[in-house]
């Protein structure tokens, strides 16, 4: 039941792709090559200080004129568990005797902000024409203000349920994030991994339940894939991990050099790294403790004992702590400059659109 809202007249994009946002891995080069190609580039947030989004943010506008997106986290902090950091930190404790570290003094505490009053503070002047959102949407009065400013919001879905629940609360775009994606689990009604679809099971689900454009998110980087996520009636496609070789990424040397390669075929759902389910390359902490562990510290605290050790192991050259998020499509990736493969995508989406024209004609 979507209704026709064609996303690239509406922002002015070449074809409606859009790049996912990558905290840790890319910023505003990424997005603005992906712009200036005419797809929708997009700034993550969840590791930038308040400082560096704006300098980012203002860097972007430097390179490009064209539109773009600013995503953020909207999950709810949880209180601290003392004993469940002290059970994880036991499990991580043989890691520290093996890399010769004292586990006593590696640091506590959250490590990613949600959307608050301060961030729109910050972000209303910056005027980002695309205001994305990650496990779910911030509380109704600051969802309010973002479209006070006139931003299309757009806010990921990994169940039927969860886009319909998005669309009564006012997003005005649907990201259908299969369970092919690459990082973190955009779910927030429900925490059973279980419930999460692959793209193409998901996808047309959504494309159902809600009357607004659904995107393709999870497993998309190649014509084909588009033709499917097209053909299944996407009204656009997020791509991420087919970004990760590019140049402008900021992806981790030992995390770039496995993309492309036979290892990246293996990921894993995991919430070792983070605290909440992502998809990750696997290494050895996933072999050896998870990939799931009840240990592991509630979203957003379980990545500070793990830093030492994931400092200590990058110096030898391993990647064995190290959250190598990634897609299903991770062993397909390659050295492209991002404007190339966007315009690849931009391609392959009219090729696709031309095509489920064509079939739509001759079903009539």
């Amino acid at each position: 039941m979507t209704v026709a809202i064609d996303l690239a007249a509406r922002l002015g994009l070449a074809a409606p792709v859009i790049q996912a946002p990558m905290a840790g891995a890319q910023g505003h080069a990424l997005a603005a090559a992906v712009c200036e190609a005419g797809g929708l580039g997009a700034i993550p947030t969840a590791m930038l200080s308040p400082e560096g989004l704006r300098a980012e943010v203002q860097a972007l506008r430097a390179r490009t004129s064209r539109p773009f997106a600013v995503n953020f986290f909207c999950h709810r902090a949880p209180a601290a568990d003392a004993a469940r950091e002290q059970r994880w930190r036991r499990r991580l404790a043989p890691y520290y005797a093996e890399y010769g570290l004292d586990a006593a003094a590696a640091p506590a505490g959250a490590q990613r902000a949600p959307f608050s009053a301060e961030l729109a503070d910050l972000v209303e002047p910056l005027a980002p024409p695309v205001v994305s959102f990650h496990f779910g949407l911030p509380e109704p009065a600051l969802l309010a203000r973002v479209k006070r400013w006139g931003a299309l919001v757009m806010a990921s879905a990994t169940t039927a349920d969860e886009a319909r629940w998005l669309q009564q609360q006012g997003a005005d775009v649907v990201i259908a994030q299969g369970l092919e994606a690459g990082g973190h689990r955009g779910h927030f009604l429900d925490d059973d991994l279980t419930r999460q679809p692959g793209l193409f099971a998901l996808l047309p689900q959504v494309v159902q339940a809600v009357a607004l454009p659904v995107v393709a998110a999870g497993g998309i980087g190649d014509a084909a894939t588009i033709a499917a996520a097209r053909a299944l009636g996407a009204a656009g496609v997020q791509i991420g991990t087919a970004y990760l070789k590019t140049p402008e990424a900021t992806t981790a040397p030992l995390h770039r050099a496995l993309l492309g390669t036979e290892a990246a075929r293996h990921t894993a759902i995991t919430n070792l790294f983070s605290g909440r389910p992502a998809r990750s390359i696997v290494n050895r902490l996933m072999r050896e403790c998870g990939p799931i562990c009840e240990d592991a510290p509630a979203f957003p605290f379980a990545p500070a004992a793990l830093a030492p050790l994931r400092e200590a192991a990058q110096a030898q050259g391993r990647s064995d702590f190290s959250s190598l998020w990634a897609g299903q499509y991770a062993a397909h990736c390659r050295e492209a400059p991002a404007a190339e493969l966007t315009r690849g995508f931009v391609a392959a989406w009219h090729d696709a659109h031309e095509a489920r024209d064509r079939k739509a004609k001759e079903a009539a």
